[in-house]
């Protein structure tokens, strides 16, 4: 882990989840998620001790714990410390069953309730440009991952994504990355196409992109949810279940998970089932109990 310049004083600090700093005048700097845990925040706050930085702000591009989890190690070490999220990222932020309640279609299962623990959020960002300490920021919409994800662009046209598009080498080694909202996360990587910045900074990612290699890289997501589209509806020339549509996509697509992971990728199978239905590609019936799901006949 360490503390890489990309322009003028815009920085990321490299990591299981990047973390974005944007270092003010007076050495107070703005951290642009967390990481998971107390762990986490630990060692990227060391290293903002060895270059003499204030943590004094925090920008959560979403909810998910490996992007806030550090924020309360932040607000304990440094009194004054103010967090900055969405409106919608904020409750669940601030309400942390309903991630787990969402999976679950009922009170959290025990092993996907990741913490109980609420996170404090002292201000929503408005979209467009904001205020914070003396400089400016430009919030963009980058729903779909998650209910309210938003990308955070500096003054420097430093973009910070989030996990609103995946690197190559999550791809890779997960081609079926969770996504809560398939039509808005379609809309975004047509979005980030059009974001006009220099650099770009992916959660998961090994390396910063410029604007020629976001583009393909959007481009590549989006082929990613098309292939599974395309899967989906291959699989519903006979009627399924959600169970059984997950059930053939690890098959298909030599996928695995423990028990929490599951949970995450039904929910992912279940987006892609309400973009079918939204869009008219598919029907369903339930018969004697089961709830299945079938190619609309053209």
């Amino acid at each position: 882990m360490s503390l890489h310049k990309i322009k003028g004083n815009t920085y990321y600090i490299d990591s299981v989840t990047n973390s974005g700093i944007f270092v003010f005048k007076n050495k107070n700097c703005l951290i642009i998620d967390t990481g998971s845990n107390n762990s986490d925040a630990k060692k990227i706050d060391e290293l903002l001790i060895e270059n003499n930085l204030h943590p004094k702000y925090i920008i959560n591009t979403h909810n998910h714990l490996d992007h806030s989890g550090g924020n309360t190690y932040f607000q304990k070490n440094y009194s004054g410390c103010l967090v900055y999220t969405s409106l919608k990222e904020k409750l669940f932020m601030e309400n942390q069953e309903l991630q787990a309640s969402m999976l679950s279609s009922s009170s959290p299962i025990k092993g996907i309730d990741k913490s109980n623990k609420p996170l404090t959020v002292d201000f929503v960002l408005n979209y467009g440009t904001n205020k914070i300490g003396d400089e400016k920021f430009e919030i963009v919409s980058l729903k779909g991952h998650s209910i309210e994800q938003i990308g955070i662009i500096t003054s420097e046209k430093v973009c910070f994504l989030g996990d609103s598009i995946f690197s190559n080498e999550i791809l890779e080694k997960y081609s079926f990355p969770y996504l809560y909202d398939i039509n808005e996360s379609i809309n975004t990587l047509n979005t980030i196409k059009e974001i006009d910045a220099d650099y770009f900074v992916i959660s998961h990612a090994e390396e910063i992109l410029n604007s020629e290699q976001i583009k393909v890289l959007a481009d590549k997501n989006l082929e990613n949810i098309s292939n599974y589209i395309k899967q989906i509806l291959d699989l519903l020339d006979q009627p399924m279940t959600r169970e059984d549509i997950l059930e053939n996509l690890v098959i298909l697509n030599d996928l695995s998970f423990n028990f929490y992971q599951y949970y995450l990728n039904f929910g992912g199978v279940s987006a892609f089932v309400s973009y079918l239905l939204a869009n008219k590609l598919i029907e369903y019936s339930i018969e004697d109990g089961r709830l299945y799901y079938f190619k609309k006949p053209e």
